[in-house]
């Protein structure tokens, strides 16, 4: 006898965790975001967990609250063993956390109890770890605060953005759940309480997480840069415009924190409060994305002259 899921995503992080638990258990019905705006046109557009669900014939829900009614009479008639969430983006009711058998289970994109909350793959790389990795968790009514099922460790590379760790981290989460769910139905899982101690908590990112601060030490900046990437974006002012910064290193050497050190085939040599960060591709705003050479000729920059 299988197991009976009910999935609550809302993204693409979710999609290969709701397609390898089609492939092996039986997902009685799929619970995400209501569609939302976007674009100039303002239409609707679904999230990526509805595309999924809808091209696998699954019935899905659109609840905008979790504690109404009708989302608790679908969820009742689905009649689940187990609920499995990967980035729904809400905390769920007490009624939801206690309506399957055998609990919710919440896929998380990091090593709980580190970086608990809604940015945990930007959060490892600004934090400068060297690995990270994605849990199972039965949830509670706490934020990442559920006994621990399964885990699985993944290097964070020098040169990972949080759009390529993003990437990287989609498979072994998938893979992740539906471990944890044959574990569940054979009864050889224990899970694992977290140490509280050791907790750290990251929010969600907003355009302001994204301004580069010169004083600030340039390594630290590199990260900040490769963290907000592909979002919210790294970026500093000048001329009364928010350049975005795509790609930036950081070496030795010393200058006024924000000021050109140089200029070379590298990129914008800036000062910082340690080092020197190296403006490799930048973007102006309704422009395409071009080497800080460029950028510099392009607004006549020069050694010596104030970024921001």
């Amino acid at each position: 006898m299988t197991l009976k899921v009910v999935f609550m995503g809302s993204p693409e992080f979710g999609v290969p965790t709701l397609r390898a638990l089609n492939a092996e258990f039986r997902v009685a019905g799929v619970v995400t975001r209501p569609d939302k705006p976007r674009g100039r046109s303002r239409m609707p557009v679904p999230t990526d967990v509805k595309k999924a669900a809808l091209e696998l014939q699954l019935p899905v829900i659109e609840p905008g609250r979790l504690d109404s009614p009708e989302t608790m009479e679908a969820l009742r008639g689905w009649d689940p063993d187990v609920i499995v969430v990967a980035a729904y983006g809400k905390m769920l009711p007490e009624g939801i956390l206690t309506l399957p058998r055998k609990g919710c289970v919440n896929l998380h994109a990091s090593l709980l109890p580190r970086h608990r909350g809604a940015s945990p793959i930007a959060a490892a790389i600004l934090a400068g770890d060297k690995a990270t990795g994605v849990t199972t968790m039965l949830m509670d009514r706490g934020m990442d605060t559920g006994d621990i099922l399964l885990t699985k460790e993944v290097p964070v590379r020098e040169d990972d953005t949080a759009g390529s760790l993003y990437e990287r981290l989609l498979e072994p989460g998938a893979e992740l759940v539906v471990q944890t769910l044959r574990k569940i139905m054979d009864r050889s899982i224990r899970p694992v309480p977290q140490d509280h101690s050791r907790a750290t908590y990251c929010k969600p990112l907003s355009r302001e997480d994204g301004r580069l601060d010169w004083d600030l030490d340039a390594a630290y900046l590199a990260r900040q840069v490769r963290a907000m990437n592909p979002a919210p974006g790294a970026f500093f002012q000048l001329c009364a415009q928010a350049v975005k910064v795509w790609e930036a290193s950081h070496k030795d050497g010393k200058a006024e924190a924000g000021f050109v050190a140089s200029i070379q085939q590298e990129g914008i040599a800036v000062g910082t409060g340690a080092g020197l960060l190296v403006l490799r591709q930048v973007q102006v705003p309704a422009r395409k994305r071009i080497s800080g050479v460029e950028f510099a000729r392009g607004c006549r920059l020069k050694e010596g002259d104030r970024l921001g």
